[in-house]
């Protein structure tokens, strides 16, 4: 930064490696989850280990002791400009090698803040005492935008799956039609999102008496939420396929400056904590795993909708006395036009830091932490259009549907049970979240389908 220049005397270079941990250690807000938190320790070791950071091997190897002893250090989650690395959150996480912060006790279940001195006495750990280069090696990385992106990017492959499978139970309950699933149309614009989405969806209903009961019935097309589901649900998978790359690039790179290579004995500055690749990603994802909510809030819409369903409207019988799902829809437009205001890129702003001399930030830690909260108000959405779509297929019994979808609807109705007279929404949609995100419920189908394809 702007004291590029000033040099420092041998004597105080331990002083130094602190100094630049304390003063660095600036972020409000709050706390970060702790599954990122532990996965930015991880990603530090990872990037450390590469062998270009100028870090002793007893630092790795007391990241690995406080990692493998659960210890969780309390990080702000405001702060960071996404260059220069994730200076203050990383600064952060590096207090607790000296036994300074706060932190969690991961080997208890008890949300117990304790200091990190009294963690390391309680699991016989010593602080350590930096050298040169080190406290600038801890905290100059873009692993705390990097977690995060991960987490999204893990959760993402699981959501395009549900989607997909929400979205032909929905279309099963509207009684559509899997023409638009044909292999052929595919082929004719086959981007690979596209055709592995409509993979999906003949292997999903494959098998579906509902499908066969309106074969006649004289519609000749699907409205876009139905129809286009393959451009659709297509498009966001080859989207995270592309974040997932840069994701796992970055996991295995070396981000900090400068850069040492001691085979020739030289040493670079450089650029490689600049966040931009995963700012952008992560800009890129939201936007995309965002759409997967506004098509599937239409599908919401058309399922409680009576006239567009010829199904009960809002998917009770006894309408007037009891409203049914009506709200479960209104959440599910609230969810998603949130979302839209989250989907501002974070990545199209910069302001300079120190002095000018970082003059061009990439706000890559807003947009990963933004597309995180996106990826959580889309595991409600889903789970309500489970709910609405499971509600639809109970009006159409004794007929069965496919044979991946017809697995899903029996084990939802297992944990979630048919609503015939009003009850608390929110209850069903916190218990149908948590059926459809049980690892059985996915791998179930698959072993009737084959594995879905992203």
């Amino acid at each position: 930064g702007e004291f590029k220049d000033v040099k420092i005397s041998h004597s105080e270079i331990k002083t130094l490696q602190k100094n630049l941990i304390i003063s660095h250690s600036a972020g409000v807000g709050n706390y970060i989850p702790d599954v990122i938190v532990r996965s930015m320790i991880l990603l530090r070791i990872n990037s450390l280990a590469n062998g270009h950071s100028g870090v002793r091997i007893e630092l790795l190897n007391k990241l690995i002791e406080i990692f493998n002893k659960k210890i969780i250090p309390l990080i702000p989650s405001r702060g960071s400009v996404g260059s220069s690395g994730d200076l203050a959150p990383l600064s952060h996480l590096a207090l607790s090698l000296f036994g300074l912060g706060n932190a969690k006790d991961g080997n208890i279940n008890d949300n117990k803040i304790y200091t990190v001195k009294q963690l390391f006495e309680k699991y016989k750990i010593k602080p350590l005492e930096l050298e040169a280069k080190e406290g600038l090696a801890l905290i100059n990385g873009t692993q705390y935008m990097n977690s995060y992106l991960a987490k999204c990017v893990y959760d993402s492959i699981n959501l395009a799956k549900l989607f997909d499978i929400a979205g032909v139970m929905s279309l099963e309950a509207l009684r559509g039609t899997d023409k638009a699933f044909n292999e052929k149309i595919q082929s004719v614009r086959p981007h690979k999102g596209q055709i592995n989405s409509a993979y999906n969806f003949r292997k999903l209903i494959n098998g579906s008496q509902i499908l066969i009961s309106h074969k006649n019935c004289g519609k000749v097309q699907d409205a876009y939420s139905l129809r286009c589901m393959p451009q659709v649900h297509g498009a966001v998978k080859d989207t995270i396929n592309f974040v997932k790359d840069t994701t796992e690039m970055e996991m295995n790179s070396v981000t900090d400056n400068p850069i040492i290579f001691p085979d020739d004995e030289t040493y670079f500055e450089g650029g490689n904590f600049h966040g931009e690749p995963l700012a952008l990603a992560a800009d890129y994802l939201a936007i995309a795993m965002s759409e997967l909510g506004n098509i599937s809030e239409r599908r919401v819409a058309r399922l409680v909708d009576g006239n567009l369903s010829d199904l009960p409207r809002f998917l009770t019988k006894n309408g007037g006395l009891n409203s049914g799902l009506m709200i479960a829809q209104y959440t599910a437009a609230a969810l998603v036009s949130e979302n839209k205001v989250l989907c501002h890129p974070a990545s199209v702003d910069s302001i300079p830091t120190s002095a000018n001399q970082e003059d061009h930030n990439s706000m890559g830690s807003i947009s990963a932490r933004k597309c995180y909260d996106v990826i959580n108000n889309l595991k409600n959405i889903v789970a309500i259009e489970f709910l609405c779509a499971a509600q639809g297929i109970d009006f159409l019994s004794p007929l069965k549907s496919g044979t991946g979808i017809q697995f899903a609807f029996e084990f939802i109705r297992d944990y979630v049970p048919h609503i015939s007279d009003d009850i608390i929404v929110s209850d069903y949609i916190a218990e149908m979240k948590k059926t459809i995100f049980d690892e059985k419920f996915i791998s179930g189908i698959e072993k009737l389908t084959g594995e879905l394809k992203i």
